[in-house]
């Protein structure tokens, strides 16, 4: 349920990309979506500040479960507020800091402001294990986001009993609908603010010191996914960067395969992790399962490279956006080194080492900063892709490498070298040689296509069949 919670949202506002590419006025105000949402990733993770976290790590604790829910809501409600008060204050520097109309943002506002106070309520539901209540409410959100904004957008300039309440802006009509949705969804789940309130000065001082390096992860998670799109904004031409971004923005979540991939497998096998920590065989089978990982990682990076023209003009109406086609392989392969860190990372989660999990995505986020100021002056967009790749690169060498040393885990490093150096060679060969040797969606294009996958399957079958063999008769 909390897998479906996660990945049918995130399908449900992949339909947003066809709508704002083709609804949007131009690229630019694409781009100009894309900065906002990066400013709301970065808001999110400083105004919850580890404290979702904290509250299952103390809520678990029979001697402070009663207190924790309300310690926590209190919190929340308290610094929120003082974010909502202190940011329309300063609407204006902010509009002027962030080279966003002020408009925007005193949408934007109330859009972080309600989801972070339902960080807290979901949380509660999760530790109630109310699963099935809770992917309805994730799912209810988005739906009534997507379909809000489609009114809005496509039909609103027909409905004469509304239009003239509502302003003609498209972007401000975007957010508007955003925060329908929030405020909706907030009202569903807002019975905890309604319970018996008592604070606890001690716990939530623990809450906080538990939390702050769960705040740096989090920091830094986000500097790598979005902040790419904040200095772009910033180091290019005033005339020309949030074109770049929109059009930057809209192949990057071509990516969505990938990321989606990396994302169901992680929700699948995580709890596993934990559940078989005090097996004697628990390291033999997370070096099996992160091997898996890269196979049918391995096979889905060059599966999806191939077909990716054919997926295309699906997600992207105007062939205006086509122009960053070039970055779709590097952060493909990113999220590939991402979702492999992801299986790495068991080490550090069972032996209750996160801060280690902070180092490392500290050492991400400091290389993307890096990479992007130094390179977007210069090679444009394609720095930003190359930062993510490097970035997320980085943080899978760094989490093995530090693994060793906590946990002995028996890779394979050999073979999963190999797939993962096969399956990257096919894919830029492919990509980049080929697909401009035979030309865009040829049928000889697709013929190699083909025949390289099956050559990549054959290999890797012929390769691992004993592990492929095994896993089927365990089924």
């Amino acid at each position: 349920m909390y897998g479906l919670a996660t990945v049918l949202p995130r399908l449900l506002t992949l339909l947003l990309t066809p709508l704002l590419t083709e609804y949007l006025p131009d690229a630019d105000a694409f781009g100009e979506v894309s900065i906002i949402f990066s400013y709301i990733l970065l808001l999110n993770v400083i105004l919850t500040y580890g404290m979702e976290t904290a509250f299952f790590r103390f809520f678990s604790d029979r001697a402070h479960k009663g207190k924790t829910l309300s310690t926590g809501l209190i919190t929340i409600l308290i610094t929120t507020t003082v974010f909502v008060i202190i940011a329309f204050l300063a609407l204006n520097q902010i509009a002027t800091f962030t080279e966003i109309p002020a408009v925007y943002w005193k949408w934007v506002i109330g859009v972080i402001a309600f989801d972070t106070l339902m960080v807290i309520p979901f949380a509660y539901m999760r530790a109630q294990k109310k699963s099935l209540k809770y992917a309805l409410i994730k799912l209810l959100n988005v739906v009534i986001t997507t379909s809000t904004a489609a009114v809005f957008l496509i039909w609103l300039p027909e409905m004469n009993a509304i239009n003239s309440y509502l302003p003609s802006d498209k972007i401000e009509l975007y957010f508007i609908a955003f925060l329908a949705a929030s405020i909706i969804t907030f009202l569903i789940v807002a019975k905890p603010y309604f319970s018996k309130w008592d604070f606890d000065v001690a716990l939530w001082k623990k809450m906080v010191r538990y939390g702050a390096p769960i705040l740096i992860a989090g920091l830094a998670f986000a500097v790598n996914e979005t902040f790419d799109k904040i200095l772009l904004q910033k180091l290019l031409p005033e005339d020309i960067a949030e074109t770049q971004v929109g059009i930057y923005s809209a192949c990057y979540r071509l990516s969505v395969g990938m990321t989606l991939f990396a994302t169901a497998f992680k929700l699948g096998v995580e709890p596993f992790f934990f559940s078989e920590s005090k097996n004697e065989n628990a390291t033999k089978m997370y070096a099996q399962i992160t091997k898996m990982f890269v196979v049918l990682g391995a096979i889905a990076l060059f599966v999806y490279v191939v077909l990716v023209d054919l997926i295309k003009p699906l997600l992207l109406t105007k062939e205006v956006y086509w122009e960053a086609m070039n970055v779709v392989p590097l952060v493909l392969i990113a999220y590939l080194f991402f979702g492999i860190y992801q299986t790495l990372s068991v080490w550090y989660k069972v032996t209750d080492k996160t801060r280690y999990g902070a180092y490392i995505s500290v050492a991400g986020a400091t290389l993307t900063i890096v990479v992007n100021v130094l390179l977007i002056p210069k090679i444009g967009y394609l720095a930003s892709a190359i930062a993510t790749c490097g970035a997320y690169g980085l943080m899978m060498v760094a989490s093995y490498v530090m693994g060793r040393k906590h946990l002995a885990v028996p890779y394979d490093l050999k073979n999963i070298l190999l797939y993962l150096t096969l399956s990257i060679v096919f894919t830029v060969v492919f990509f980049y040689g080929f697909r401009e040797y035979f030309g865009i969606g040829s049928w000889q294009l697709y013929l190699v296509g083909a025949g390289m996958t099956l050559i990549l399957v054959g290999f890797i079958s012929f390769r691992e069949k004993a592990l492929l063999l095994r896993l089927l008769r365990r089924k």
